[in-house]
């Protein structure tokens, strides 16, 4: 049995369980492609982070990365949980807005932020804004005296740290699209640029150095360097820097070779860094803002399959379809991430074979796992892969036209559909009759 599946997690029938709810019984009362989410391992994880901190004894913000899943009902748990969200658009500003989330505890981001969305932002006073560009400047600037507003801002700031991660998702190097620049003096001229504005109110410094990040190293490192900023910054400009940022990408448990720490303990090594680096430099604690995604959703989420068809090519490999895959979770096609599996209606069956299990999309790149150890199956067996909960829905697509699955939340044995499934006359819905 897979390791990450506890006795716990199987019921009576010997079905897994998520939330106490049967998964086989998810998958034919909501349907497949199905993506559920335990909310009380969401939970859980926030209020780990929380703990962090009390125990640390700082202030602090939790933003929640709204990038790695986002829906109304998400938006809405997070703020029952008492913790804030990072925003990237108008799209997910405008859901967590009307799902009720505190404008106060959003965070915008993005390298391109439109004028538009600075109008949004700003009209809706949301909490901070963060600076990525020297035309974001310029234009909040603009927009902050047609409207005779006021804004909380943070600088972006590119630390020079490669984070050992995927080429795509890292982003605190040098060469990045993201953020002012260290060595080029590109933070320096954004530093006196935003405090020669008295319509904004400079909170302090945010870095981000990437993603689904397994070393401690690549966070204390950054973490130093924005401290010795701030000492640079409060002797040469007088600027007291009242957070620092350190952004997320803590990484989880996708298969059996990852071996990450807890989520938290990597918040904790950042405070004990911060703290120790601005008690030699003889600044002022800051406030310590982090911005999680996956390690909150992602061990959380689990995306429900249906088996179709099987083609077995004697000697070379056997491929096991599902009725979904890369519109439904396009990581591995992407950037070749990797998952684990297990039969949702056996998850003890005894392994029998390794396939290929394979989506139902017009690519031959549509493969979900490259090598799964698998029971004896059948069409109609559902096949629950783990660990989905981060830039899986978040990303779907209706590639061929596909329908985007359901989401449904699952806790105590109680599930509710929190984003009903697509449905054929959606896919029109946007669409004019050629004239």
């Amino acid at each position: 049995m897979n390791e990450q599946i506890q006795p716990g997690d199987i019921n009576a029938a010997g079905h897994l369980t998520i939330g106490g709810c049967d998964a086989v019984d998810l998958a034919h009362e909501y349907g497949t492609p199905l993506v559920v989410y335990d909310t009380d391992q969401i939970k859980d994880q926030i209020q780990r982070f929380k703990q962090v901190f009390e125990n640390d004894q700082v202030d602090y913000e939790i933003s929640y990365a709204s990038k790695a899943f986002a829906n109304t009902a998400m938006y809405q748990l997070l703020a029952q949980a008492g913790i804030g969200a990072d925003v990237v658009s108008a799209g997910e500003m405008h859901v967590a807005l009307q799902a009720g989330m505190p404008a106060e505890r959003l965070s915008f981001h993005g390298n391109n932020k439109s004028y538009q969305e600075l109008v949004m932002a700003v009209e809706n006073k949301v909490g901070t804004i963060v600076l990525d560009n020297f035309h974001e400047i310029d234009l909040l600037a603009d927009i902050l005296q047609q409207h005779q507003a006021k804004a909380q801002v943070m600088l972006r700031i590119t630390p020079g740290i490669s984070a050992h991660t995927h080429e795509f998702i890292q982003t605190g190097q040098v060469d990045s699209k993201f953020g002012f620049d260290l060595a080029s003096g590109q933070a320096d001229e954004a530093l006196q640029r935003v405090l020669a504005n008295p319509a904004m109110d400079l909170l302090g410094m945010h870095a981000h150095i990437g993603s689904q990040i397994f070393e401690l190293t690549g966070f204390e490192a950054a973490a130093e360097k924005l401290v010795d900023l701030a000492a640079d910054w409060q002797q040469r400009f007088d600027f007291t820097s009242r957070v620092i940022n350190v952004g997320g990408g803590f990484g989880i448990r996708y298969t059996e070779v990852d071996h990450p720490l807890h989520p938290e303990d990597f918040v904790d090594a950042i405070v004990k860094t911060i703290q120790k680096t601005t008690a030699e430099k003889g600044l002022p604690m800051p406030a310590v803002w982090i911005e999680p995604g996956r390690s909150i959703v992602g061990p959380a989420g689990y995306n429900l399959y249906t088996v179709g068809s099987r083609k077995d090519v004697p000697g070379i490999e056997s491929y096991l379809a599902v009725d979904g895959g890369m519109g439904d979770n396009i990581r591995p096609a992407l950037y070749e991430a990797d998952y684990e599996a297990v039969l949702a209606n056996d998850p003890r069956a005894e392994i029998t074979e390794r396939v290929r299990l394979a989506g139902k999309y017009c690519e031959s790149g549509d493969i979900l796992i490259q090598d799964l150890p698998v029971p004896a199956t059948k069409p109609g067996d559902v096949v629950a892969v783990l660990d989905t909960g981060a830039y899986g829905y978040s990303m779907a697509s209706n590639y061929n036209l596909n329908l985007k699955p359901a989401v449904v939340f699952a806790a105590k044995g109680q599930a509710q559909v929190v984003t009903r499934r697509q449905t054929l006359a959606d896919l029109t819905s946007l669409d004019n009759n050629l004239q």
